[in-house]
């Protein structure tokens, strides 16, 4: 069992079917705890019903509600989610809310120190409270795992230039690396290119790019190792990304194989993508079925 710390926004994705618990950071620590281990997010929610609704969703996990903070000065978060006729998600955030304003508290800087991952996000720094607490945190973790989600208007170049220079690992999907690549002024239309570019660049050992329906690509050790995907009917890809992450994270830190890693998470990635939300229940016999209908 690992000790899984994420950090970043908790809120409702507010679907044309209703609201359904949501957050990439909380998607993150709900998998990752699936998997038997110690997982928290840090977080804060407002002072209102649906922040009390966040937190009685959460217990229903059996999760840690800890960490969760409640703002003095914001509501809690809402995030309208439209779908495309493929499934696909977009998202229009509110700003400001509750997790724009996370303090930096001394109980969140012990589990950061005892974890053996903090895992964070690219929206989570868009405002200067929770960003300043971000790098506080940072200072003090052991493995540092940035899960880039670039939401626009949401972030900056400059911002995710420092994210990406303090992680040991970081997740990117094929869009993010091509856009980051440009604005670094590198440009190759070879993915693994871009990948090299990025760990030389940052001096990061692992990174990771996910190809949606295709799969993923995983740079360790030097050297490349890839999955082709699964095939699934999509349902919505709310939070395929951040089981995909939870599922690698955990595998990686039980010391599996980068191979065997990688195509689990991406079996746990498809099977998120052909449920409605982010949070469904998923058992080994599904990852297993998916695994071997591939072999």
């Amino acid at each position: 069992m690992k000790q899984i710390v994420c950090y970043g926004e908790v809120l409702w994705d507010m679907f044309p079917t209703g609201k359904k618990l949501g957050g990439a950071p909380l998607n993150v620590a709900l998998r990752a705890q699936s998997f038997g281990h110690k997982a928290c997010v840090i977080s804060s929610i407002g002072k209102d019903a649906i922040g009390n609704e966040i937190i009685d969703e959460i217990k229903s996990y059996s999760a840690s509600v800890e960490h969760i903070q409640t703002s003095k000065n914001f509501s809690t978060s809402k995030v309208l989610v439209k779908l495309d006729e493929s499934g696909s998600a977009s998202y229009e955030i509110e700003m400001p809310c509750a997790w724009d304003d996370i303090q930096l508290l001394d109980q969140d800087i012990e589990i950061v120190k005892a974890s053996d991952a903090f895992i964070y996000g690219s929206l989570i720094a868009r405002s200067k409270s929770s960003r300043e607490t971000l790098f506080s945190l940072l200072e003090k973790a052991k493995f540092k795992v940035f899960d880039v989600n670039l939401r626009a208007p949401h972030y900056t170049q400059e911002s995710i230039s420092k994210l990406m220079e303090v992680a040991d690992f970081i997740k990117f999907n094929d869009d993010e690396i091509f856009e980051i690549c440009a604005s670094m002024e590198f440009q190759d239309e070879k993915l693994e290119k871009c990948i090299e570019f990025i760990a030389n660049k940052t001096n990061t050992k692992q990174v990771c790019v996910t190809l949606g329906g295709d799969g993923a690509v995983l740079f360790s050790n030097n050297e490349f190792v890839y999955s082709k995907g699964f095939r699934v009917k999509v349902a919505d890809t709310v939070g395929a990304g951040d089981s995909f992450l939870a599922t690698l994270i955990s595998k990686l830190l039980q010391e599996a194989g980068a191979q065997e890693a990688i195509t689990y998470a991406c079996a746990v990635g498809a099977i998120v993508a052909s449920k409605s939300g982010a949070n469904g229940d998923i058992s080994a016999q599904e990852i297993e079925n998916i695994i071997q209908q591939t072999k």
